[in-house]
């Protein structure tokens, strides 16, 4: 292979134009690998996939790592190997354990991440140190938790389990931890890295079995993001006290009636003020009523949380659970608290708010900033994350909202609407004259946040965080040289990297990525 990733690059968006002018010879070549799509239009990705397939690669990813590891010395491509058992990139352990089926050899992070149990028995046997030694940023028993290969191997859930029996007869800790960022004193734990990273539910079990602490500050409230409830289930039959673990909204969050239901059986507070995060993000400090009113969540959970004692009248940043639901917009819970006879008295503000969220404003019905609540003053960034809240947020805007005031954490409703990949919700905000330079309070760019988003959001697989990069860099945003290189979704890579070969006047040397 002689071409770089630039130059294949390069003649996919040949390929395209030659489509575009509708060359023969370009669509002879396309229409033997991909289908023509519904409306005839090929993507960019199409032509990246064909360039692939041309070169003998069954994808662009597979081609793009082939061209990429081809210059590594080993030692890079171990660490480019730790990197993907981390992150889950099963693509990346094939190809580089196809070009060097003994890359992990003599290195322990690599061995217990891999399960490679017959070597790490040889280790330890001359070097019993090996199993509790730092291997930055972690030791050997958060290596195994924090793996993700499992999910490609699952084959290997045996070997995968005699390591971890293995490293505990050698004096690992399953309590063991480590600090993410160097400088906080905020851990993740090892219970944390098999349910809340990896989703390894049996190695989870085993930890729990073990003596692992199910009250880590962590685990009980990611057990609520796996879209199943097999580790929630674990760690609460284990003795997870749900008090002061937001995992009640949490699961609020992702409307799992099954969570919440569980979560209030084993003794969750409906009345408990959302509590402060351990690593240090601000506290919403909001009942789980009122969470189910804002989040949109359903009538059937709002009854749950009646059911178990939550309190219909009680008051939080200045409103009641039915203000919440009429502002939100939320009719199921509206009509829950209406049959529990919740108070359904509302201040004229909030009479205000409530038309906007029902679609039927009045003439006179202006908002002033200022004499907002504070959750008020972020009623945009409540509703940017919901389907069809485009007019509700237009309504606002147009009764004296300030379409640029951000949340808690500095987040305007662009930077969630890039975050979410919601294109028709972004162009909107683009629109409203906001602070393209602007830096949240997680010290993300709105480039940086669509990239991340790409990467994590939940809803990623049906939302285009392509469009959102593409149209922010139309409005001028910076492009830092390495945003194609640390962007992981291979999509979001080659995009960049096409962006910043035809517009070189936008790349700068340093930014956030």
């Amino acid at each position: 292979m002689t071409k770089s990733i630039d130059q294949l690059r390069r003649d996919a968006k040949a390929l395209g134009k030659a489509l575009t002018g509708g060359d023969k010879g370009a669509l002879l070549r396309i229409h033997g690998i991909i289908p023509m799509p519904k409306n005839g239009v090929y993507k960019h990705a199409d032509c990246l996939h064909v360039i692939a397939r041309e070169t003998g690669y069954a994808s662009w990813p597979a081609l793009k790592l082939a061209v990429e590891t081809q210059g590594m010395d080993r030692a890079q491509k171990q660490g480019r190997l730790r990197w993907a058992l981390y992150n889950g990139s099963p693509e990346t352990v094939a190809h580089l354990l196809a070009d060097e089926p003994d890359l992990a050899a003599g290195q322990v992070p690599l061995l217990v991440a891999m399960y490679e149990i017959d070597a790490m028995r040889k280790i330890l046997t001359e070097d019993p140190g090996a199993a509790t030694r730092n291997y930055p940023p972690r030791r050997p028993m958060c290596h195994l938790a924090f793996s993700r290969y499992i999910k490609s191997a699952p084959e290997k859930e045996s070997d995968m389990l005699a390591m971890a029996e293995l490293l505990l007869a050698n004096g690992a800790d399953v309590n063991d931890s480590f600090a993410f960022d160097p400088l906080e004193e905020h851990r993740l734990s090892a219970l944390y890295g098999a349910i809340g990273h990896a989703d390894n539910m049996s190695l989870a079990k085993w930890l729990l079995s073990k003596g692992a602490d199910p009250n880590d500050n962590e685990s009980l409230y990611h057990s609520t993001e796996l879209g199943h409830t097999v580790g929630l289930r674990l760690l609460l039959e284990h003795g997870a006290d749900p008090q002061g673990t937001n995992a009640l909204p949490r699961a609020i969050d992702f409307n799992s009636t099954e969570a919440v239901r569980l979560l209030l059986e084993h003794g969750a507070d409906p009345n408990e003020g959302i509590a402060p995060h351990p690593s240090g993000e601000p506290s919403l400090v909001i009942p789980a009523l009122h969470q189910a009113a804002r989040r949109l969540a359903s009538g059937e959970i709002a009854q749950l949380l009646l059911d178990h004692g939550a309190d219909p009248n009680a008051v939080s940043r200045g409103h009641t659970p039915y203000a919440f639901a009429r502002i939100f917009g939320n009719r199921d819970v509206v009509e829950v608290l209406e049959h529990a006879g919740a108070m359904t008295q509302l201040s004229q503000t909030e009479e205000q708010l409530a038309r906007a969220a029902d679609g039927r404003p009045e003439p006179g019905d202006m908002i002033d900033m200022n004499a907002l609540s504070d959750e008020m003053k972020c009623l945009l960034c409540r509703l940017v994350w919901r389907e069809g809240t485009l007019p509700h947020m237009q309504r606002l805007v147009e009764m004296g909202f300030d379409p640029n005031h951000p949340d808690e954490m500095g987040m305007p409703p662009l930077h969630l609407a890039g975050w979410e990949g919601m294109v028709e919700v972004m162009s909107y905000f683009l629109g409203q004259h906001p602070d393209l330079e602007h830096t949240n309070a997680y010290g993300g760019t709105l480039l940086s946040t669509i990239i991340h988003g790409s990467e994590n959001c939940p809803q990623r697989a049906h939302r285009d965080h392509i469009e959102c990069a593409r149209m922010a860099l139309a409005k001028g945003v910076a492009l830092p040289r390495k945003a194609a290189r640390f962007a992981t979704v291979p999509e979001m890579s080659a995009f960049l990297a096409d962006w910043a070969e035809s517009h070189p006047e936008q790349v700068v040397e340093h930014g956030v990525v």
